[in-house]
């Protein structure tokens, strides 16, 4: 054994201790003497299992591109685990069984077992095209040996995966039938704990023979005994999402009880059933530290700064800051002592609240991930009531409520459904699946109105509805005779794979751009272009049933009655006047409207009429200005208004003595707001809040007026309030309480 290097020493740079708490690095190759027990039980060993007989050489671009991508995954997420690589349905034969004992031939280890790295993910390119047929229980069996002999009896764990088309003919053993070696394998899986992945592709129009039928009943024999996962596919899209290329360790979010009642309690585990799979984090990089140094984390430190309004360079420590929260008009302020005393702290437990019809319970409920529960693993007892209950319900057809807290101290309670799940695999005992309900605050109702309540001239003709069927029927995933096309199972999220080929393009080529999106995953974000060319006639057809307009790009628009405020005497009068308008146009030929009347009706409805004026003078502003906005001579007299305001408002905040201007300005402000909400113009104002705010937030008198604002909720207008605004409620709350930030 090497001797180790001598440990480093403190590095010193700019007068601070730079130590850091690892001395030295381990190196990414496969050291030259074994290390069964260096492997962390976090980690993973592999193997990779690949036919390569002639009848896979059409699909080995696609086994190639999976494989590529698992080790790209694991040099992002698993830079620890380990690798190797044998190939089956070669010419030639390498691997340690055929030197020891003879046979296991066109078997060749084409990678040791080795920390992943870029010389993993060079030996799964061009991968050889074999000329022999490949017998898949005979590269199991080299693999198996490859892990006992690097892993030993640790607990690391140990996984095989195999990609074969299983249509060759197996060898037959020297002993007893192949199922019989079958169970000798599988005892030595699981006496190692190792688990195998088994992925049969086939292109579909294969057909089956007996051979194939042998072949699927020995993988089958497999799962079975419980030591293997065997999935078939027939896409080259299928084949990427079958593999799955990030492996998550399966972390109970709950272990306890499920109570029935007092007395009739269930020992259950839950666990996350789907979770969104999130983009790696992309971390901050300083090239600020020398590159001489070796010990430099090039870090990005950023601290937070609170500073007050009125002494912009003075920052306020923490124990002078506290939350408030909004209440009507003033801010409360709540200790986080006293937000603690009025949490609600329920005690950990899950509680069957009753059951339900299914069919009481829509689907567009669910929220959230998706949990399964399943009998503590061991517990016979569990597993029998869990059946029990589960195959009850499922006969019945209910569900079951449950009042769930998963952990003590948890801040909110979860209150969900729960689906039975009876299992169809043997060894797999029945469960249930778990969805959060949501409550009467999260719901939102959203009325549609419905086709048969439209007149005649407005429901399609016969002929519409069947061009419409026929539509769905082309592009129908699941046809008859073949298996579903971009199942969940098997469909990978091509943004994520998109990301992973252009980090490993970019870790080689730093200028590289973006290359175009892949095959396989242009056919999950596209149609079939196959299909949209064979059944281009159909498609013509559906356009022609149908009546094709242009759609003209119109002024931004929506109805203003629902901005502006009338008491019901008005809206009354306002019922009266239009009726007799009505009586005396009958029998008259209707006018065009102008396209500007529909706003200035609800403008002079919002905004008292007055005399119509040009400008903004000193005596009334306010009313001059809504006297513009319903003037409305010409399209561009709107924005004439508002920068009109704006720039009387500026010159009213710039030239307060003393603040003896702010009451008038806080008017111009309020109205101006207003108007911007009503004519769909958020961004006007929030601009111009924000630069005057930005050009005189140092101008101590000027700061108050600025809380003058706040303090009347006259704040940046937010989506809430227009749909337009790049705002939010919270941005708008916390604008003039801004913090400044700083980076090291």
């Amino acid at each position: 054994m090497p001797p180790r290097p001598p440990p480093s020493r403190a590095r010193t740079f700019g007068g601070i201790n730079r130590r850091r708490r690892r001395t030295r690095r381990r190196p990414r190759r496969e050291p030259d003497f074994p290390t069964p027990r260096g492997m962390a039980r976090n980690k993973e060993g592999l193997v990779l299992l690949l036919d390569v007989g002639p009848s896979m050489h059409r699909a080995l671009p696609e086994v190639e591109n999976v494989c590529t991508t698992l080790v790209r995954k694991k040099l992002v997420f698993h830079r620890s685990d380990e690798v190797g690589v044998v190939l089956f349905g070669t010419k030639e034969t390498h691997n340690d069984l055929a030197r020891e004992l003879g046979g296991y031939k066109h078997v060749l280890v084409k990678h040791d077992i080795k920390v992943v790295d870029e010389e993993t993910k060079d030996a799964l390119e061009n991968l050889p095209r074999g000329t022999a047929p490949g017998d898949f229980l005979d590269a199991i069996v080299v693999g198996l040996d490859m892990l006992i002999k690097r892993f030993g009896d640790t607990k690391a764990k140990q996984r095989l995966c195999l990609i074969t088309d299983a249509q060759h003919l197996l060898r037959d053993p020297p002993q007893g039938t192949k199922e019989d070696q079958v169970d000798t394998i599988a005892d030595q899986m699981k006496k190692h704990d190792i688990k195998m992945d088994c992925i049969v592709f086939r292109e579909s129009g294969v057909q089956h023979n007996s051979v194939m039928d042998e072949n699927d009943r020995l993988l089958y024999h497999f799962r079975d005994r419980s030591v293997a996962k065997v999935v078939q596919v027939d896409t080259p899209t299928a084949l990427l999402g079958a593999l799955k290329t990030r492996n998550v360790l399966p972390v109970t979010i709950f272990r306890g009880d499920l109570e029935v009642s007092s007395t009739f309690k269930i020992k259950v585990w839950a666990y996350k059933k789907t979770s969104e799979e999130k983009f790696p984090t992309l971390k901050k990089y300083s090239d600020k530290a020398p590159p001489s140094d070796q010990f430099a984390s090039h870090e990005v430190k950023v601290d937070y700064e609170y500073k007050s309004i009125l002494e912009p360079d003075t920052v306020i420590p923490p124990d002078q800051r506290i939350k408030g929260y909004l209440y009507g008009p003033q801010v409360v302020p709540i200790s986080s002592a006293e937000w603690e005393a009025v949490k609600f702290k329920p005690e950990k437990g899950v509680k069957l609240l009753g059951f339900a019809d299914r069919s009481s319970i829509p689907r567009s409920y669910f929220m959230k991930d998706v949990n399964s529960f399943v009998p503590e693993p061991g517990n016979t007892k569990a597993m029998v009531a869990v059946s029990a209950l589960a195959r009850a319900m499922q006969e019945m057809n209910k569900v079951a409520i449950l009042r769930c807290v998963w952990r003590q101290n948890q801040a909110n309670v979860a209150f969900g459904v729960l689906t039975p799940n009876i299992s169809s695999v043997n060894n797999v005992p029945d469960s249930f699946y778990f969805n959060i309900l949501p409550f009467a605050e999260d719901i939102r109702d959203f009325p549609f109105r419905s086709f048969s309540s439209l007149p005649p001239s407005s429901q399609p003709t016969e002929e519409q509805q069947e061009a419409a069927d026929n539509l769905v029927k082309m592009l129908d995933l699941a046809p008859p005779g073949r298996e579903e096309i971009l199942r969940p199972d098997f469909t990978p999220n091509p943004m994520l794979e998109r990301f992973y080929s252009y980090l490993d393009l970019k870790s080689k080529q730093p200028d590289a751009n973006p290359p175009p999106l892949d095959s396989c995953l242009r056919r999950i974000t596209e149609p079939d272009p196959d299909v949209i060319n064979y059944r281009a006639p159909l498609i013509q057809n559906l356009g022609k049933s149908f009546e094709l307009k242009e759609n003209p790009k119109r002024k931004k628009a929506r109805t203003q009655e629902r901005l502006a405020y009338t008491d019901p005497d008005d809206q009354a009068k306002s019922s009266e006047n239009n009726a007799e308008k009505a009586t005396a146009a009958d029998g008259q030929a209707k006018k065009p409207e102008d396209p500007y009347a529909e706003k200035a009706r609800a403008i002079e409805v919002m905004f008292p009429s007055t005399e119509k004026v040009g400008k903004i003078g000193d005596v009334n502003p306010v009313k001059d200005f809504e006297a513009m906005l319903a003037e409305r001579s010409s399209s561009i007299w709107v924005q004439k208004a508002i920068e009109e305001m704006k720039k009387y408002t500026t010159n009213l905040v710039e030239n307060s003595l003393q603040g003896d201007y702010y009451e008038k300005a806080l008017k111009c402000f309020v109205a101006l707001r207003k108007a911007c909400i009503i004519e769909q113009e958020p961004e006007e104002y929030n601009q111009f809040v924000t630069k005057l705010y930005e050009r005189l937030k140092k101008v101590d008198d000027v700061v108050k007026f600025f809380q003058l604002l706040s303090s009347k909720n006259v704040l940046l207008i937010c989506k809430e309030e227009a749909p337009d605004s790049d705002v939010t409620e919270e941005m708008a709350r916390s604008f003039f309480l801004k913090t400044e930030i700083s980076s090291e």
